[in-house]
């Protein structure tokens, strides 16, 4: 926990003088995206404000909006937990991701698609790949759908799944073989980019679906594996 804070506190200076809860939660939710703080780790009101120089007040605002968002929560006379997920959750992730993602790249209308920034997701992803980063594939490739949701142009459609991506991450964190995990997705991403740059927009949806049903299907195999074999409250 200490080296955490006190990489915490190097983010002080992305406050800025006018810090409010909204900057706080912005950038407490970018930590538990990265993984500083797992699934299932307790966060001290104290130790976090002073490490960010923000108020009590302040930084409990940022929990409640955090809670709000699903990636904390709290337990009575406990406190403040970085939220661990069920299997149901995730399940219901993935419900969302389909039902949002499919319809965006079924709405995209004529080609040429504008998909520089998915490619450059699939290059970040490769390029991760060759260095056996695979936390940083996993990275990589909730980028590369970020930016297929942003394809749509719609600014409630991106808030709204970047709150899904950063529960999605709560999941990839308690993943004990990430390569595992990623590794397949990686010529997947390439297969959905190709289909995209050929204006082939039916085929990219229908090689969408398959591939969130697969990635559901192995995800939930991990996760369950880990959240049965380490309990609720895993950090």
């Amino acid at each position: 926990m200490a080296e955490q804070l006190t990489d915490l506190a190097d983010d002080r200076a992305l406050l800025g003088r006018t810090s409010t809860a909204e900057r706080v939660s912005d950038v407490l939710r970018s930590r538990i995206a990265d993984g500083y703080f797992p699934p299932g780790t307790r966060l001290s009101e104290e130790s976090i404000g002073g490490a960010l120089g923000v108020s009590r007040n302040t930084l409990r605002e940022a929990f409640r909006l955090l809670t709000h968002e699903r990636l904390l929560v709290h337990e009575l006379n406990r406190g403040v937990f970085v939220r661990v997920l069920t299997v149901d959750d995730v399940e219901d992730i993935y419900r969302t991701r389909r039902l949002v993602e499919c319809a965006v790249v079924r709405g995209l209308g004529e080609p040429p698609y504008a998909v520089d920034a998915l490619a450059g997701a699939v290059d970040g992803g490769r390029r991760a790949a060759r260095e056996g980063d695979w936390n940083a594939v996993g990275t990589a490739n909730i980028h590369f759908h970020r930016e297929l949701v942003a394809l749509a142009g719609s600014e409630r459609t991106d808030e709204l799944m970047r709150s899904v991506f950063a529960e999605l991450r709560l999941a990839f964190h308690l993943v004990d073989e990430p390569r595992r995990l990623h590794e397949p997705y990686i010529a997947r991403n390439v297969h959905i980019l190709e289909a995209l740059q050929a204006g082939e927009r039916d085929k990219a949806e229908r090689l969408l679906a398959g591939y969130l049903d697969d990635s559901l299907e192995r995800v939930v195999e991990v996760y369950q594996r880990r959240v049965r074999r380490d309990g609720p409250h895993l950090a």
